[in-house]
Formats: C-alpha cells, sequence, structure tokens
C-alpha cells in the first residue's frame, strides 16, 4: 500500500511539473512571438524581396497568436501588408529585385489586378521581378505576367482554359428532405434565392454572369498581351488548347512564360541578376520580414491625417448583431468619430463586402451621409461591393473600383424556410395558440398563409424602393434610369463605370490621391481604421476551439465551408436581404 501512495504521488507531482513546465515554455513561445512581430528588420545590401503566395487573402490583415495550433500549409496575407511591402522595397536602396513564387491564393480578381499594378510600379524603379511556380493557377498567371522573368518547372503546368463560375443548387435536396423554401424578391437579375428555388440558373441570371465573366477574362486577356507582347486572339487560341494538359515547352514556345527550371536552381538565377557571385550568400527577405522595415519617407508635420477605413465581410442588422464581418454598430460609431475628429480632413473607405442586411445597409448609409456633410467621403472597393455593399457606397462623393471589382446587384430578397414536409416525415406535429391573425408569424413549421405572403412581398419592395432611391440620389441618375441599371443585376468595375455606378477605375492609392485632392491638402499622415488590435488583445480574444474550427474548413476546403456555412445562418439572417445573387466562385 505504501508504494502504491509513493508512485501515485511520484505521478501527480510529475503530472504537475509537467503542466508547470509546458505553461512557462508556452508563455516564452508566446513573448517570442509577441517581440518577433514588433521587431524592426534590417535590410541587407543586395537583399531580394521574396513574395511567396500560398494561402488566402483579405483586405486587411490581423495576425493571429494561435496560428501555430492549425497544422496547415496555408497561410493568411493583407493586401495591405502585401501593397506596402511592395511599395517599401521599390524604395529601399539596398533591395534589387523581387521574387515571386506562386503556389494558391483564394483571392478576388480585384485584389489580385492591385498587386499586379504594384509589381508593375515596382519595375518602374529599373529593379527585376522574377516569378515562378510548379504550376500556375489562372489568376496567379495573371499576377506573374507583370514580372520580366516568368519562370515554370520544366514538368509543371500553367492553367490557361478560361473562366467559369459553377453555383450550387439546393432545390433537390430540400424537396427530398421535405423542406421548401419561400421565397421573396424584387429584381430580375437578383439570382440569389436561385439555390433554393432552381436546379440550374436562370436565363436572366445566366446572361449577367456570361457578361460578367467576359469582363473580367477580357481584363486579363488584355493585361496579360500588353506584358507579355501577345495578342487577346493568342491568348484566347492558347486557352482553348487546356494548357495545362500541354506539356511545359508549349508554355515557352506560345510566349506564356520565359524559361524552364527546376526550383532549386532559382537561388543561382537571381543572383546572377542580383550581380552577386555564386558563392556568396543571397539574402532574402519575405513578407514577415518585410512587414518590419521602416518605411523610407519623412514623417509628415502638418497634422492633416487621411482615414482610410476597412470594411470587409457580410453586413449584420437586426437578427445578427456581432456576427464577424461588417458589425453595423461599430462602424457607425467609428465613422462617427471620424467625423468628429478635426484633424481627419478626408476619409476612404475600402469595402470589400457581398451584402448581407438591407437593416445594417441603411444604417451604414445614414453614418456615410453624416460624414459626407463634414468632410470628403471616397470609396475605394476592393474584390466585391455588391448589394448592401453598393448601398453603403452610393453615396459617396466618388466610387473607385478596379476594372474586375463586381458590383451593383441593386436588389433585396426575404426567404422563410417552411419544415412542415419535413416534420411530417419525422412524425413531427406542431400546435399552437395565439391572440392576433398573424401572432406566429416567421415560424418554420407551417407555410405562409395568403395575408402573410401579400405582407412579406410588399415589405420586400418597400425595401427595394427605399435602396433604388438611395442609388438614384446618391448617384445623381432619375430613379427610372436607375431602376434600368438596377433589377439585382451585377456588373464588373468597367461595365459599372460605363453606366455611372462607379466614377473612377483604380485601387486604394488612387482613391486616397483623389481624396487629398477633395480636401485641398498636399501634405498629409495616412491612418488605417479601425485600429489593428495588438498581439496580446488578439491573443485574449481568440476562442481556440471556434478558431481551429475556422482553419480546419478554410483553405482549400472554402468552397464547402461557404455552403455549410451559409446553410446554418439560415435562422439568423435578416428577413430582407441585401446580397450578391450566390456564393459566386470563379474558376
Amino acid at each position: 500500500m505504501k508504494d502504491f501512495l509513493k508512485f501515485t504521488f511520484a505521478t501527480v507531482v510529475g503530472i504537475i511539473m509537467t503542466g508547470v513546465l509546458l505553461t512557462f515554455l508556452g508563455i516564452i513561445t508566446l513573448f517570442s512571438m509577441a517581440s518577433a512581430s514588433e521587431s524592426e528588420t534590417q535590410v541587407p545590401e543586395g537583399s531580394i524581396m521574396m513574395l511567396k503566395l500560398n494561402g488566402t487573402l483579405t483586405d486587411r490583415s490581423q495576425p493571429n497568436p494561435l496560428n501555430f495550433l492549425a497544422a496547415s500549409e496555408l497561410e493568411s496575407y493583407g493586401l495591405d501588408d502585401i501593397l506596402s511591402s511592395i511599395r517599401k522595397a521599390k524604395e529601399n536602396d539596398d533591395i534589387r529585385g523581387l521574387y515571386l513564387e506562386t503556389t494558391y491564393l483564394d483571392s478576388g480578381f480585384a485584389s489580385l489586378q492591385e498587386i499586379r499594378q504594384a509589381l508593375l510600379d515596382f519595375r518602374q524603379s529599373g529593379k527585376f521581378v522574377v516569378a515562378y511556380s510548379d504550376a500556375y493557377t489562372q489568376g496567379l498567371y495573371y499576377l506573374a505576367s507583370a514580372a520580366d522573368h516568368v519562370l515554370l518547372n520544366p514538368q509543371g503546368m500553367l492553367q490557361w482554359q478560361g473562366l467559369a463560375a459553377q453555383p450550387v443548387f439546393y432545390k433537390g435536396l430540400l424537396e427530398k428532405l421535405g423542406v421548401e423554401m419561400q421565397i421573396f424578391k424584387v429584381g430580375t437579375y437578383k439570382s440569389a434565392v436561385e439555390p433554393w428555388t432552381n436546379t440550374a440558373m436562370s436565363d436572366a441570371n445566366r446572361e449577367q454572369m456570361d457578361a460578367y465573366l467576359g469582363s473580367i477574362w477580357s481584363q486579363m486577356t488584355d493585361d496579360i498581351a500588353q506584358s507579355r507582347h501577345l495578342t487577346p486572339d493568342q491568348l484566347n487560341d492558347a486557352a482553348d488548347q487546356l494548357m495545362m494538359l500541354q506539356p511545359a515547352e508549349a508554355c515557352v514556345e506560345r510566349g506564356l512564360v520565359d524559361t524552364l527550371i527546376y526550383k532549386n536552381d532559382i537561388r543561382n538565377y537571381l543572383k546572377r541578376l542580383a550581380d552577386i557571385d555564386e558563392d556568396d550568400d543571397l539574402p532574402v527577405l519575405g513578407l514577415k520580414e518585410m512587414i518590419n522595415v521602416k518605411k523610407n519617407q519623412p514623417k509628415d508635420k502638418s497634422g492633416n491625417i487621411i482615414a482610410v477605413y476597412y470594411a470587409e465581410g457580410e453586413i449584420d442588422g437586426l437578427m445578427t448583431g456581432g456576427m464577424d464581418g461588417i458589425n453595423s454598430e461599430d462602424v457607425i460609431r467609428d465613422l462617427r468619430q471620424l467625423k468628429e475628429d478635426e484633424d481627419v480632413k478626408a476619409v476612404v473607405l475600402r469595402i470589400n463586402s457581398p451584402g448581407g442586411s438591407a437593416y445594417g445597409s441603411e444604417q451604414i448609409w445614414h453614418a456615410v451621409s453624416q460624414l459626407k456633410e463634414e468632410k470628403p467621403v471616397i470609396v475605394s472597393m476592393g474584390d466585391y461591393a455588391a448589394s448592401g455593399g453598393y448601398y453603403m457606397a452610393c453615396n459617396a462623393d466618388t466610387i473607385v473600383a478596379q476594372p474586375t471589382t463586381l458590383t451593383g446587384s441593386i436588389g433585396i430578397f426575404g426567404q422563410v424556410p417552411n419544415t412542415k414536409g419535413l416534420t411530417d416525415k419525422l412524425g413531427i406535429t406542431y400546435d399552437v395558440a395565439k391572440t392576433n391573425r398573424y401572432a406566429d408569424f416567421g415560424g418554420i413549421t407551417r407555410p405562409m398563409s395568403e395575408g402573410e405572403r401579400q405582407l412579406m412581398q410588399a415589405y420586400v419592395e418597400r425595401g427595394y424602393d427605399l435602396f433604388l432611391t438611395r442609388c438614384s440620389e446618391g448617384r445623381g441618375i432619375s430613379k427610372e434610369a436607375m431602376a434600368d441599371r438596377a433589377q439585382g443585376r451585377v456588373w464588373s468595375g468597367t461595365m459599372a463605370k460605363e453606366l455611372g455606378l462607379v466614377d473612377e477605375l483604380g485601387g486604394l492609392d488612387k482613391a486616397i490621391k483623389i481624396a487629398a485632392a477633395k480636401a485641398g491638402i498636399d501634405a498629409y499622415t495616412l491612418m488605417n481604421y479601425p485600429g489593428k488590435l495588438s498581439f496580446w488583445s488578439e491573443l485574449m480574444a481568440t476562442d481556440p476551439g471556434n478558431y481551429i474550427r475556422m482553419k480546419l474548413l478554410d483553405g482549400r476546403m472554402k468552397d464547402i465551408y461557404h455552403q455549410v456555412n451559409m446553410l446554418e445562418q439560415l435562422d439568423r439572417q435578416d428577413y430582407l436581404q441585401a446580397r450578391m445573387p450566390f456564393e459566386l466562385r470563379i474558376r
């Protein structure tokens, strides 16, 4: 018995000591990570910036302290970090060139176009850009084509075949389950509800998708043709040959790439371009190091501030407060503070949103309108500013979009599921006691009555009329003419500019220049809002379980995750939705 107690006591002490040791090591690790994230990078002479892309891209990065818990090869990148790092590399005399290595990037075409423009600007300094991949996706080849030297592995591939969008439809599944989706909408092209009601795209939806894809493809082929000294016809002919199944040599013969080279030989290739002896070291700075490189510019002393406010994700509303994405209450508060700050001379509202709650969109529209009364408001659109995203933007002084930005989708819909068929199959029945005719409105265990349907449709139509009015007044276009541009139809940035929905084509830098001109200032400090959380604040705010779940389901499984997430949120959505046609995934 005594030996048993000794053994038990020793085991307990061992467990406690192990726990203390692991905790201590964890604290040391976190302190090391926090210190590394804040230390300034020193740039050795003859350095190369390496932009290695394999992960997901958002408009603005917020590094998560728990990234090390997710066993994933995919990284998370911020467009803001990438653009500022390329700019710093251009200005730094100790950096001789930029090496772009691409594997995979979950990103919209407008973000790729913005990075591509930054690479072309980088080349204006006389420094070189080299791009390499084992297997280029179409989007990443579009990005890589801006390089001086486009390299491909001799056994690699280049995906070049044209664009396609493949929406998912759930009607057959719902019928098998016994679930009916009761739909209310305004807008011939407002196809966000089609996944629940159709088994294929409607004629109107196919029309708008063909036009949108055609606009993006035309922009891509024009840009690549100019950089590669080809013609759009040559690029289309190559796409029709399904280049990913052609030998790598065919990519060289068609002028799509310059050189076939193994990855192991890249370092010596870069040394030759940088005029460094093969026996010498090649200093390489990755994105994480470049983020901490000091900017090469004197501090502005004017006191003037141009605020860049980032609004990214779905828009919350009455029933979805506190969701991830654009929290309308937070945005309203922040915009009010920017309005009251006398040092802020203009605001650039950066929108990257597919829309969401019509109620939340209206609240933000009102806050933007109030801000506009005090100082210029310039909208910069990212990958998309559609439906509710356009609602937020429509009253700005100037709207700037990339040619490939998805925008418009001016329309409203509502949907209420009816699960009676499912519950009948399961043998579950419901009854109700109520004081008034519509006391149980919104219940999903029965079909809506005719009176409820009429009231709901009228509610949707009022929401659409208000949306149309906001866009008409904001853009200075008659309501009748705006109705022709609306109907829920999506447009590319190029198409939207022709229709008067967008003022200028360009990226965030162009929006900032317009903001300075509107404010009448030459000297200013650029400030980003909302402020990023510190390492420790982000750590305390992160739910480890939810974070790991998101990481496991995100990345390469993003298609599946988005569809599952859409189903999960059905019962938490506001009745009125100003949202993109559907979860658009273009390949």
